[in-house]
């Protein structure tokens, strides 16, 4: 899975993100970051070399998954990075459909739009973080205060 320089520094930059998520968010950004890491590992799971149609099935059933944790992430937050996450990866589930239902598209346009999607995902993960944070320095609340449940 890291063979490339490329893949390489995909995983550092989501394990910058998620540490950045994990250390600084609220809970749903946290909630948001676990979905994240348990579907990537899941997807880390399954054989490259197997079946392809289970290898598709598995990779589209844990994006189907991660898209509901999004989609009610932003129906109960009343921040806006949900949305975004949950549009990118309503991207990526689209693509995995196209896959499925034998549309073909070119299979190195699936690679950009899944690869464009999940730099989407986090940049909106880190940017919702970031928000966050700030608005809990801004109310005062410092690292020494517990932080108090997001409606």
């Amino acid at each position: 899975m890291f063979e490339t320089i490329y893949s390489q520094l995909g995983g550092v930059l989501t394990v910058l993100v998620m540490a950045f998520v994990f250390l600084k968010g609220d809970e749903p950004e946290r909630v948001g970051g676990a979905a994240f890491v348990l579907i990537v590992l899941a997807g880390m799971m399954i054989p490259e070399r197997s079946d392809p149609n289970i290898e598709a099935w598995g990779r589209m059933g844990l994006d189907a998954i991660l898209l509901a944790v999004f989609a009610g992430l932003a129906w109960h937050s009343r921040r806006a990075w949900p949305v975004w996450a949950a549009s990118f990866q309503a991207l990526i589930v689209t693509g995995h459909l196209l896959v499925l239902a034998k549309l073909q598209p070119p299979i190195d346009a699936f690679a950009a739009v899944n690869n464009l999607s999940n730099y989407g995902l986090l940049l909106a993960l880190a940017v919702g973080t970031f928000w966050a944070w700030q608005e809990r320095r801004a109310s005062g609340m410092g690292a020494d205060v517990a932080r108090p449940p997001v409606p």
